[in-house]
């Protein structure tokens, strides 16, 4: 059944596109003939040794050595891509440098605008990169920043890498004991820290945190810092510290470039952190530099001096898509502050300002524009954009229909969906395939999904367990010190053996080949397009004394809401009242971020646990969702069964939001 069609390519966007450029090389290069998208997705996933190295020449990919084996190993997650070579991926992203265009374009809620030219980013990349190396920063160290969304982050991971060093980011509304859960894991040498930042208005100084950070990382060999609000009080700084500004102005260096192996760690990235420690997700070199390449040339259809824009901050992965993007040859630019301040026009007001060409932004902001009947087309220029990407949550389909009602009616909406696994898109655009309401486009080249059964069959046309059943260059290298690669497997391979299981409930159209996602399977909370995990949660909670258990879950709702219920279990003596409701959101948005309040804090008189004393997250959040409890729930696996009727209860009185 095909949903209603919202968009179809003009021949002349089709025809211009990379992906088309793609087909026409593969047949003049490879003799390779591919009638459709779906014979060219058959070949990419059928034959991926062949496909990705079509990729590496396709793209001219600079590289010493020679390819010993493009892919080696049999069974996932062990296999090793493209050995015997080296690369970098800073190298490619100066490869496409263009005076004609900027590099980096900034805005932040101050109202400071800025433009940085390749040759200044350039130099200021040497410096940088100058200074970690007479810090003693080099081949595999670790570079950890805990920094805004502005032009120094950029600066600072492109020094990183050129030094073969691993960079890992984090965004400064993170609390003291979220950095040091993710950091501490990977023993940076070097702690790159913000004074502090701006949100909806309000400035936040972060000094204290950088001092207790400091303090219980040990391995913490130089802080420098980056002076974003200006403070000048010096005296709060509790530890030696050198100044990003200055470490940047160092003239008369030349940015160098240190190749590494193929699967040589490039950053890590963190996971929501729900069954304890924030996994820390290494991604390799290579597998980056080719699935980003691929990515944002074939599915975004970026091309060179394009300005290319994504709401993001340096704590969520799609931070680092936005730099893949100069990979393509653009310009990226930088939004730092809130999406919604003052208002939730000021995004679509900057893409007027600075030409924005391809711009993405999470779903629920998409919802929230919608639901505040904005009319963007009407009060904006919008004539550069030619694209409009939504990701982080399943967009409901009159979030589609908004987007080209009150957008462009022109518009490609480019509805995408991967993760912070694979710092990249499994499900995304396409810009030779029509756009049909509530529908992503296709599935990404070189990535085979499909959906599950509960017996491991694939199915269309039927909401299935989404799993990957190929090996792709941008998995995961290894977890940073995951012996035996054991929280690995059980993260993604343990329920079908060797076969990823990602975690998302799908549906493939058989008529179409596009794709609904339907939320999460498992108990991650995905908050405003980002992923938090309970036990971050649960650890703030516990901290305040009149509380004695507490579960959350976060529902998505159909109409593209969320809504994320805290249920507590108070000590005797105590009661829910504004004060203490009060207490614990400034606690959970003291000790981590804003994301972290729930809509909304109820009192229960137990939770139910299984038999094996975990907490059954899983299991009330179907129940409140309205699927039949018969089966999602078995009593007999319940500790205390009993505790499980109030939860059946609540679901009845959700239903008007269902």
């Amino acid at each position: 059944m095909k949903p209603e069609l919202l968009w179809k390519p003009s021949i002349g966007f089709a025809e211009n596109s990379r992906l088309n450029h793609f087909l026409n090389w593969l047949s003049q290069n490879k003799n390779l003939k591919f009638d459709n998208y779906s014979e060219l997705w058959d070949w990419s996933v059928n034959e991926i040794e062949d496909f990705w190295l079509s990729v590496v020449d396709y793209f001219e990919v600079d590289y010493s050595g020679e390819i010993e084996k493009v892919l080696s190993g049999t069974k996932m997650p062990d296999f090793k891509w493209f050995q015997g070579i080296k690369l970098s991926y800073s190298e490619h992203i100066f490869k496409n440098k263009n005076e004609r265009n900027p590099a980096i374009i900034s805005y932040d809620e101050f109202g400071n605008y800025r433009e940085l030219s390749w040759s200044e980013l350039e130099e200021k990349v040497a410096s940088f990169a100058y200074y970690l190396k007479s810090v003693g920063v080099g081949y595999g160290d670790r570079v950890a920043a805990y920094l805004p969304n502005v032009p120094e982050a950029t600066i600072a991971f492109l020094a990183v890498n050129s030094l073969g060093a691993i960079w890992s980011s984090a965004s400064p509304d993170f609390g003291v004991d979220s950095i040091v859960d993710r950091f501490a894991q990977i023993e940076p040498k070097v702690f790159i820290s913000v004074d502090g930042y701006s949100y909806n208005g309000k400035s936040y100084d972060k000094i204290n945190s950088v001092n207790e950070i400091v303090d219980k990382i040990s391995s913490i060999e130089k802080l420098v810092l980056f002076r974003f609000l200006r403070s000048n009080e010096e005296n709060k700084i509790a530890f030696e510290y050198d100044d990003f500004d200055q470490c940047t102005s160092l003239s008369g260096h030349k940015l160098e470039f240190t190749r590494v192996e193929f699967n040589h760690p490039i950053w890590i990235l963190f996971s929501s952190g729900t069954t304890g420690l924030p996994k820390a997700i290494t991604h390799g070199t290579g597998g980056m530099l080719l699935e980003h390449l691929k990515y944002l040339t074939f599915h975004n259809d970026v091309k060179p001096g394009e300005r290319f824009f994504w709401f993001s901050t340096t704590g969520w992965m799609m931070w680092n898509f936005v730099q893949a993007s100069m990979l393509a040859g653009a310009t990226i630019v930088l939004y730092e502050g809130s999406p919604g301040y003052p208002n939730l026009n000021s995004l679509w007001q900057f893409s007027e300002k600075s030409g924005i060409n391809h711009f993405g932004i999470s779903a629920p902001f998409i919802v929230a524009c919608m639901k505040a009947g904005l009319k963007p087309k009407s009060e904006f220029d919008l004539s550069n954009l030619r694209s409009v990407s939504s990701t982080g949550a399943p967009l409901p389909p009159e979030g589609f229909k908004w987007v080209y009602e009150n957008v462009k009616s022109d518009i490609w909406l480019v509805s995408m969906s991967g993760g912070t696994d694979v710092c990249t898109a499994f499900v995304g655009g396409n810009p030779m395939m029509d756009v049909h309401k509530g529908e992503i486009q296709c599935r990404a080249l070189g990535a085979s999904v499909y959906a599950y059964d509960d017996a491991g069959n694939k199915i269309y046309d039927a909401v299935g367990e989404m799993v990957i059943t190929k090996p792709m260059p941008c998995m995961p290298v290894f977890f940073w010190n995951d012996e035996d690669n054991a929280r690995y497997i059980s993260s993604y391979f343990e329920y079908y053996n060797g076969i990823w299981k990602h975690g998302d409930w799908i549906k493939i159209n058989s008529e179409t080949r596009g794709l609904t996602i339907l939320g999460r399977s498992d108990a991650t909370l995905n908050r405003q397009g980002v992923r938090i995990g309970t036990a971050e949660i649960y650890r703030a909670v516990d901290m305040i004394d009149e509380i004695k258990d507490s579960l959350i879950v976060n529902l998505e709702l159909a109409n593209g809401d969320h809504f994320m219920p805290l249920f507590v279990v108070l000590k005797p003596e105590n009661i829910l009242d504004d004060n203490l409701k009060i207490k614990i959101k400034n606690t959970l948005r003291s000790e981590y971020s804003p994301r972290h309040v729930p809509d909304e804090i109820i009192e229960v008189d137990d939770l139910p646990y299984t038999i094996s004393g975990k907490k059954m997250e899983a299991p009330v959040k179907k129940i409140l969702l309205g699927m039949d409890i018969s089966k999602v729930l078995n009593k007999d696996s319940i500790k205390n069964p009993q505790s499980i009727d109030f939860f059946i209860n609540f679901a009845n009185s959700l239903e008007s939001l269902r």
